[in-house]
């Protein structure tokens, strides 16, 4: 991206009723963010949406003048500015329509992967929570997915060092600017996470800190995975928000369910019980549903065998699949009356014995 460019990008951020939303809409309109300040005023207005209040204050000069103070802070700072409209842009954050214009990037970020999950949850996480965060990265990491999450106290720390003790790259999506670090007492593993990716935010470094950023954080790290994974979660918190917003972007949610008298459990078996995300018991059940395995049984083709032997309940599904050619996994589990997650451990034990193979888009067909 051209120094020029960057500097009338940023200088659009600056304006306060412009929001992204709003900015793609003027930078689509014009051409380029340059174009949108050297448009005529009567001109933007006739764009809709546009009207005199957004623009009021648009053609101040202050914005230049702080964006170059910005960029002079990000030169000095080794920031890499990843601008929704180059090629460099996060893919399935360009897919969301309230992304940041603008992300700044502090490590060595690779998102060629294609494997990116989002790991939130509960501040206060406990031992069990822990345990289980740091097993599932360490059964993921034959996948080499990039772990995204906030680096918060909890849930969000233990998922970043699991991925660097695994060798896996990490993604720390920041609520502030890239001139300082919240908790500080984290600031310690800083150098490991740009090692091993790095982090990302659309905050200034002159941008005060806010406690409603990490909720507007959070549409980051919600829109840069194919899936998001609540390890536990109170009734309300920060984490449900994620889950709400990947839904919203029709990405996957997963939760860990508890029992019911866990305070911190009780986030996540709402979301279960709402269907507003699968049940997760088992961590290689992320890579089945979201047919990871795939790759794999591309080199390794799938035989056949002769008289194997089905439960009640796998036959039931087996000749389901057999009459419907190949169907999606909710709606086995609907037809078949077979709760979701006793469908994924079924089918995964099918798809062992030779008798499925999953598909592309959560389908399955017989062998």
């Amino acid at each position: 991206m051209k120094k020029n460019e960057l500097l009338y990008v940023l200088a659009l951020q600056h304006v306060a009723k412009i929001g992204d939303v709003t900015a793609k809409k003027l930078i689509s309109h014009c051409g380029s963010a340059e174009a949108v300040f050297k448009e005529k005023k009567s001109n933007l207005l006739r764009i809709d949406g546009i009207g005199e209040l957004t623009i009021s204050n648009l053609f101040d000069k202050t914005h230049l003048i702080e964006a170059e103070k910005e960029l002079d802070f990000m030169e000095k700072n080794f920031i890499t500015p990843r601008y929704f409209k180059d090629e460099d842009y996060p893919e399935r954050l360009k897919q969301c329509i309230d992304a940041p214009i603008v992300l700044f990037e502090a490590g060595q970020i690779d998102l060629d992967n294609p494997h990116i999950i989002s790991v939130v949850g509960a501040r206060k996480i406990t031992t069990a929570g822990i345990a289980f965060c740091e097993r599932l990265v360490e059964e993921l990491a034959m996948y080499n997915p990039i772990i995204v999450s906030g680096f918060a106290y909890g849930t969000d720390i233990t998922a970043h060092k699991a991925a660097i003790n695994n060798k896996l790259q990490t993604i720390a999506c920041l609520a502030h600017g890239l001139d300082q670090i919240y908790p500080k007492v984290h600031k310690k593993y800083m150098s490991d996470v740009e090692k091993n990716g790095g982090f990302l935010t659309d905050f200034w470094s002159t941008d005060a800190f806010d406690r409603n950023n990490f909720l507007k954080r959070n549409r980051i790290i919600a829109g840069l995975s194919e899936a998001t994974i609540v390890i536990e979660s109170a009734e309300k918190g920060g984490s449900l928000v994620t889950a709400d917003i990947a839904n919203s972007y029709d990405r996957e949610v997963f939760a860990v369910p508890g029992r019911v008298t866990d305070s911190q459990s009780v986030g996540c078996n709402d979301l279960i019980k709402h269907q507003k995300a699968h049940l997760l018991s088992n961590p290689l059940d992320i890579p089945y549903l979201l047919n990871w395995n795939l790759e794999k049984q591309k080199s390794i083709p799938i035989q056949k065998q002769l008289f194997v032997e089905m439960t009640n309940e796998e036959t039931l599904v087996y000749n389901y699949l057999k009459h419907k050619n190949k169907e999606l996994l909710d709606v086995i589990a609907l037809d078949c009356n077979i709760p979701t997650y006793k469908l994924a451990g079924l089918l995964i034990t099918m798809e062992l014995k030779g008798i499925i193979r999953p598909l592309p888009g959560k389908l399955f067909e017989t062998v």
